[in-house]
């Protein structure tokens, strides 16, 4: 699923293709009344993207697992399959078109999609004081799962909560009540400046020290710090993975 770091770098593809700019077309058909809008503006929330018109109306998506926006020159050939196709808004100099994306909307109160959640981990007017409060509402639940809670905390997902874990030495089974407002702010601090590195340029992340990164996606393989084999398990309602290291990490 793209985290908070994807979509803002999405926001800004988008933007300099779209914003300001008169829709000559716009596809399949429940978007056909934003032919001759303009675009106002373009904003990421956490996972979420929202694009803006001047009549009031909102675009919505959310790609969760496979959804993609990508941008073309019209007349250039997409390279995803037509039948993939979620949303397509055509400028006189580009083509924005959503691929697969489960949730694409066109709304006019934006409030009713994105008001549950928590401060944007990525925004300028991020409030930590907010997010650990939040957090603080869950405190007997391990903080690996309160860091992909969205309604704490929104942009973070498995990779970021992985790593910011392990940076932090913080065992993802561990109830939030056992961590202190300097130790729940650390870890989401680590989690921000760590997105915020990877919220430009291009789409590889980039850990520093450690490439793509210490322990996601490394199950088996020895920890960065102590060499122990990086342990998985998934957790949650949901099932994700968790990559952690036991001797850094311990419980």
């Amino acid at each position: 699923m793209p985290e908070g770091d994807t979509i803002f770098r999405t926001a800004a593809v988008l933007r300099s293709a779209l914003e300001g700019k008169l829709v000559l077309g716009a596809q399949p058909e429940g978007l056909k009344r934003l032919t001759g809008r303009t675009v106002s503006a373009i904003e990421p929330v956490g996972k979420h993207l929202v694009i803006r018109f001047d009549n009031g109306l909102a675009l919505h998506s959310h790609m969760r697992m496979r959804g993609v926006w990508q941008v073309y020159k019209p007349g250039e050939r997409w390279r995803r399959p037509a039948w993939q196709v979620r949303a397509a808004l055509e400028t006189a100099d580009s083509v924005a078109v959503c691929f697969n994306a489960p949730v694409v909307e066109l709304v006019r109160d934006v409030a009713s999609r994105v008001g549950h959640l928590g401060p944007d981990i990525l925004a300028e007017d991020w409030s930590l004081s907010e997010a650990v409060g939040r957090a603080r509402k869950f405190d007997g639940t391990p903080i690996g799962e309160v860091l992909l809670d969205q309604r704490v905390v929104a942009g973070i997902g498995n990779v970021y909560r992985c790593e910011s874990l392990w940076s932090t030495r913080v065992n993802p089974w561990k109830p939030v009540r056992e961590l202190d407002d300097e130790a729940l702010g650390a870890l989401l601090e680590t989690a921000r400046q760590a997105m915020r590195a990877n919220s430009s340029g291009d789409f590889r992340r980039r850990f520093p020290g450690y490439g793509r990164g210490a322990v996601h996606g490394r199950g088996g393989r020895p920890c960065p710090r102590c060499q122990t084999p990086i342990r998985v398990r998934a957790m949650g309602e949901h099932a994700r993975l968790v990559y952690w290291c036991p001797t850094c990490q311990r419980a």
